[in-house]
């Protein structure tokens, strides 16, 4: 180790996902996780991350076993194994993976689908499990004491749990605490007992200690005989982090679903509190940029439908039979290649889950029997009869099978069902005008992605898209009181942009739109400044 790491602060990042190891990506927060920890350290400051190693992480990255070490959970003694890897762009910084039979789960995967009616069920304890294991291993010193321990989302509220409460971690609480909130509409909610996946059941003895008072700070606001996770790290922790500036001013706001506005999603008073005391925070998230981001004079129409058939054919390797929706996007495909198309007249692209924070307007009607998808379709259609939406996501099956259908009816929509770690770069790279019309967005990376590219976006001005996209400038953006008014601005805000597309003024929008840098560097300035106080 140099001079210059020991002199340096420690930070210890603990999340879920890493998009730096192959198959430890789901969300942004895989993104943070993996650009943070370089960016920090030009502050002179060393992040090391641990995270789940979902049973393959380890050998999937040579990672060496350091230690093995019993955890007490759910009334039982667990042997938990603890493996380390460099971290690949930090050299002073490493990249810890905890296992177990319960982290790993029947198939490896990060996240799972829990049967109806208990949602969060196997994924919570999974993470309970996680939490007390990287409490257990600082106990031990098999990580190294920090100086700030940052935690991300729900999935770590029962470190924060166990760091206040519990006196066998009680050396934790002279360590400062950072809780950022990714996304506050997913919080982990399970019942306080009763339950085999419930804060009874994970840590009994802890359980039986607690005091009413304590309770009632992890308790859900809305549902009394539950545990809030994500209640948790907000109300225990020393600062609260938000991912841009305007989400931190949403979420100390009330909901209110039937007008389209999603803020603090039963939280706000906590959150509230927390910013009446100075320790609410709202900062960007960074992206990464490097010298590749330029337009390849290609034509692009070839190198595209390559792509896309390529990621069609590798998600028809891990299915039985045949979906309809390969067969209906495969179809479209075929359809442009005997177009001889060398560039498309206009390409609107999309890239994101399938969820209603993300598509929630484009499902709304505008009338009895068109949607908003439908009614952009259309428009694109009248503006050239080679015009094409291509949207790649995955996500909730109704979703799913909505947008199918429509693919099947409307010849210049290309609904690509599933996720592919190339694609999307394609479409940030050779669209002409980037879709996210989400409900609510934190931060957002894809359009931070796509502007990078020199493609401007259409976005909701909620959050992070506020935040980074200027209307009439960078690019181009909508709101409204009510889910009726979005989805008519949204329409008309597209309407707006084919009206100038090719014109000198889009060319404007466009240069401006790839001059634009959220870097990681001001971003990890203001971490110290604001949220570490170093």
């Amino acid at each position: 180790m140099t001079d210059q790491a020991v002199e340096c602060k420690r930070v210890l990042l603990v999340a879920t996902e890493n998009a730096l190891l192959p198959a430890a990506k789901v969300g942004g927060i895989a993104d943070v996780i993996a650009d943070l920890p370089a960016a920090l350290m030009t502050q002179n400051v060393v992040a090391d991350v641990v995270m789940p190693g979902y049973g393959r992480l380890a050998a999937q990255n040579n990672a060496e076993l350091v230690a093995s070490f019993d955890v007490p959970f759910a009334g039982h003694t667990l042997k938990v194994q603890l493996a380390v890897l460099p971290h690949p762009d930090v050299k002073q910084a490493r990249i810890f993976l905890i296992d177990h039979a319960i982290i790993a789960g029947a198939k490896g995967d990060i996240y799972s689908q829990d049967e109806h009616g208990r949602p969060f069920a196997y994924d919570a304890t999974k993470f309970a499990l996680f939490c007390i294991s990287v409490a257990t291993a600082l106990k031990n010193n098999d990580i190294g004491m920090p100086d700030v321990l940052h935690l991300h989302d729900w999935h770590t509220g029962m470190l924060v749990l166990l760091r206040a409460f519990d006196d066998r971690f009680a050396f934790l609480r002279k360590v400062k605490t950072v809780f950022t909130v990714h996304n506050l509409a997913l919080q982990g909610i399970r019942p306080l007992s009763h339950d085999d996946s419930s804060l009874a059941a994970w840590y009994p003895g802890l359980y039986q200690q607690l005091s009413s008072v304590q309770l009632s700070q992890v308790t859900d606001p809305r549902y009394g005989g539950c545990i809030n996770p994500m209640r948790t790290g907000i109300v225990l922790s020393d600062k609260v982090h938000l991912v841009s500036p305007s989400y931190a001013e949403e979420v100390i706001l009330a909901s209110d679903a039937a007008k389209g506005f999603f803020g603090g999603e039963g939280l706000e008073l906590d959150l509230r509190a927390k910013k009446a005391n100075g320790a609410l925070v709202g900062i960007l998230n960074g992206c990464h940029y490097d010298k590749t981001t330029s337009r390849k004079q290609t034509s692009p129409v070839p190198l595209l439908l390559q792509k896309m058939q390529t990621a069609i054919v590798n998600w028809m390797g891990h299915h039985q039979w045949v979906r309809a929706v390969d067969q209906i996007a495969l179809m479209r495909i075929q359809q442009i290649h005997a177009k001889k198309l060398k560039s498309f007249p206009f390409l609107l692209t999309s890239v994101g889950r399938l969820t209603d924070q993300k598509v929630l307007i484009l499902r709304q009607k505008v009338s009895a029997t068109q949607s908003v998808l439908e009614a952009i379709l259309q428009t694109l259609q009248q503006f050239d009869e080679d015009a094409l939406f291509v949207l790649l996501g995955s996500g909730d099956a109704d979703i799913a099978t909505e947008f199918r259908e429509i693919a099947s009816r409307c010849s210049n929509f290309i609904f690509l069902e599933g996720y592919h770690p190339d694609l999307p770069e394609y479409l940030y790279r050779y669209g002409d005008l980037f879709l996210m019309p989400s409900s609510f967005e934190p931060c957002g990376i894809s359009q931070m992605l796509a502007m990078k590219y020199g493609q401007p976006c259409l976005v909701h001005a909620v959050g992070g898209l506020k935040d980074t996209v200027v209307d009439g400038q960078s690019g181009f953006s909508f709101c409204g009181d009510n889910l009726v008014q979005q989805a008519s601005l949204l329409q008309k805000r597209l309407q707006d942009a084919l009206s100038i597309y090719g014109t000198q003024d889009w060319k404007i929008i466009k240069r401006t739109a790839k001059a634009q840098h959220f870097s990681w560097q001001k971003s990890s300035e203001l971490y110290c400044s604001q949220l570490y106080d170093i």
